[in-house]
């Protein structure tokens, strides 16, 4: 029989050693941001916690997605997303977007609008960003990996920026562990 990833070692109790698995891999350090998708008319935001830099030349962003998603759907159509970065303040934010976005309304040609109550606009891509972000990120689809329960997304930083407020101080970006939500493991 051939061993597969993620088997109860032997003589392990399996519900145990799941959730001391699951509690090990949460303990990794993870940002928790809101990801912006569009396909033609279409647009989502997602929180999202799987998120690197993969590459420095060129600037390439990887983002994982459940395969089930809204958001994987418009990223694999639309193959463009963004990142926006929010504050520690904003931890109650990131559970307006835990589920597909129904309530959207754009009134100009600009991309500025609202999702869930949350102003957001465009940038180069046409991917929604928040308003209160306080740094962002835009980027064009460059590779799509198949990862079983996930696709790995990787974009090219096509546009980026921070808000007045955020300074130099990136101590105050939004964790997963600022919050009680758990994902992953």
């Amino acid at each position: 029989m051939t061993k597969h990833f993620g088997e109860t070692p032997p003589g392990r109790n399996p519900d145990e050693y799941d959730r001391l698995r699951r509690r090990i891999l949460w303990m990794l350090p993870t940002g928790l941001y809101v990801l912006g998708t569009r396909a033609g008319s279409r647009r989502n935001l997602m929180t999202i916690s799987w998120v690197t830099q993969v590459a420095t030349e060129p600037k390439l962003l990887g983002v994982g997605v459940e395969h089930s998603a809204v958001t994987h759907e418009l990223l694999s159509e639309g193959a463009v997303f963004s990142l926006s970065i929010l504050s520690r303040s904003e931890r109650a934010l990131v559970r307006k977007f835990a589920k597909p976005v129904k309530d959207q309304s754009f009134a100009d040609s600009k991309g500025a609008g609202l999702m869930n109550g949350e102003a957001v606009r465009r940038e180069v891509t046409g991917a929604p960003i928040l308003d209160l972000a306080i740094a962002w990120i835009d980027c064009e689809l460059r590779h799509t990996l198949d990862l079983g329960s996930h696709s790995w997304f990787v974009g090219e930083v096509m546009a980026c920026g921070l808000s007045d407020e955020a300074g130099s101080d990136t101590a105050g970006v939004l964790r997963m562990e600022d919050t009680r939500m758990s994902y992953g493991g």
